[in-house]
């Protein structure tokens, strides 16, 4: 299993961002990713809220080893050749090291706020089915045509081409059982997912079944999942940090419970160890959740916990 951290572009500046990734590839985390959003999602929208893809860019210069992307990228926020070629520019610039992730889109408030048509699950859905389609088509042919219902391309280039063959590594972020992991199904290279091993185990059977339907390898496709964590055998602290994570991602108390990665070091590996026979490659830290030094239960994460979990 490998590690990875991502960083809320929220309420942050450049300088603790840079510093936080110095550190982590400093401390040997495997993977760093941006969460990608214009502004907060409170009812009083104020504060500040660095752009993701350009944070990125200069985070992918200034890092060596990780690799780095997005956790993710809203489709609905660029048409999908623009992210295309920013994309194949951030996989030049880092080496071949970028995780390009991208979802459906969910925030409302923030589609509303800078006049971005926000559609119905449905037609996003289908966005991003389509969106997946155009950026396999320009990060691999030389020319690309598209005649899709919601974006078309016509001979269209891309150069330089990304650093990446076939292509950038593509993760699509999502759980929705009906459609999102038949997207995942055919197009990902990579699947995110908040939840521990209950919900990995569950929804990572849906993702094998439609692989089948098509004939895919499901090991094809690499499986992250973002659980919260917390090295301590305080029950209070504990059921402290677990309501709050209920309240700020309006999750229910069993989804809460999969999610949470609390307790002793050996409680922790040992939710892992199960999280890892779900299937799961790859585990993504959210730092918004670990207060206002990070790195201190980083460091306490990645030198007690991880290397069981290496071997």
């Amino acid at each position: 299993m490998r590690f990875a951290i991502f960083s809320s572009m929220g309420n942050t500046t450049w300088s603790d961002v840079s510093t936080l990734w110095r550190h982590a590839e400093q401390a040997g985390w495997d993977a760093a990713c941006v969460t990608d959003h214009f502004m907060p999602n409170t009812p009083d929208r104020v504060g500040d809220m660095l752009e993701a893809w350009t944070t990125l860019t200069a985070l992918a210069a200034l890092t060596k080893r990780m690799r780095v992307g997005t956790i993710v990228s809203g489709n609905t926020y660029r048409h999908p050749a623009v992210l295309a070629k920013m994309a194949a520019n951030i996989d030049i610039i880092s080496g071949g090291r970028l995780i390009c992730g991208i979802g459906a889109g969910w925030q409302e408030n923030e589609h509303a706020a800078y006049g971005l048509p926000f559609y119905t699950v449905g037609e996003r859905l289908k966005r991003l089915d389509e969106a997946c389609q155009v950026l396999n088509l320009l990060w691999t042919q030389e020319r690309s045509t598209f005649k899709g219902k919601y974006y078309q391309l016509d001979d269209a280039p891309l150069m330089p081409k990304p650093v990446q063959k076939p292509r950038p590594e593509l993760m699509i972020g999502g759980g929705g059982e009906k459609v999102t992991l038949r997207i995942v199904a055919r197009w990902a290279d990579h699947w995110n997912v908040w939840g521990g091993p209950e919900t990995l185990a569950r929804k990572g059977k849906i993702l094998d079944g439609y692989c089948a339907e098509i004939g895919r390898d499901p090991k094809a496709i690499l499986r992250s999942a973002v659980m919260v964590p917390l090295l301590s055998e305080d029950r209070a602290e504990i059921d402290k940090l677990q309501k709050i994570f209920m309240t700020r991602m309006g999750r229910d108390e069993a989804s809460a419970r999969d999610t949470m990665l609390a307790g002793s070091a050996a409680q922790m590996q040992d939710k892992l160890g199960k999280l890892r026979d779900a299937g799961v490659g790859l585990l993504f830290i959210p730092t918004m959740f670990l207060g206002k030094d990070q790195l201190k239960p980083l460091d306490a994460f990645i030198e007690k916990v991880a290397p069981a979990l290496r071997t």
